[in-house]
């Protein structure tokens, strides 16, 4: 398991690899369905940028708490893939709050961070906000370790 960033880490170097690109190869389909931007990438803080598309909105015409809930989500699990642990991770819970609206054509940046990494268990958070610094989202979410062992 590597939770040093001073040792090499591919996965990370990848995902820096990526500042200024699309996600549309990601290797998760809701992150090509998605389609941020990598804006910004350090061990363990991630941060992707979105433009709220017509799929993603509600009939109100904002951002559907179902596509913020994904960002979130997806973007947390990328940094997460990208610490460089031996095995994967998964969401166990994503306690969301939906504070402000977002509309068709908004700018959007997806930010997460760790907040504490135990060995089974990876607590994270993650805010969406406007251009405007005006906070959109906000999650807390722990993922667990599973079985399954990670390509280096």
């Amino acid at each position: 398991m590597i939770t040093d960033p001073a040792h090499m880490n591919p996965r990370l170097e990848f995902f820096r690899t990526q500042l200024g690109n699309d996600m549309s190869s990601s290797i998760s389909p809701m992150g090509r369905w998605l389609n941020g931007i990598v804006r910004k990438v350090e061990y363990g803080q991630l941060s992707i940028e979105f433009t709220v598309r017509e799929d993603m909105t509600n009939p109100m015409g904002v951002l559907h708490g179902g596509a913020a809930s994904a960002m979130m989500d997806d973007v947390v699990g990328a940094m997460v893939f990208a610490l460089g642990r031996e095995f994967g991770y998964t969401s166990v819970n994503l306690n969301c709050d939906f504070l402000s609206p977002a509309r068709l054509g908004d700018v959007l940046t997806a930010h997460a961070q760790v907040v504490r990494a135990g060995k089974n268990i990876i607590h994270c958070a993650c805010e969406i906000v406007s251009d405007e610094g005006k906070i959109i989202a906000k999650c807390a979410t722990n993922l667990v370790q599973t079985g399954i062992r990670l390509p280096v």
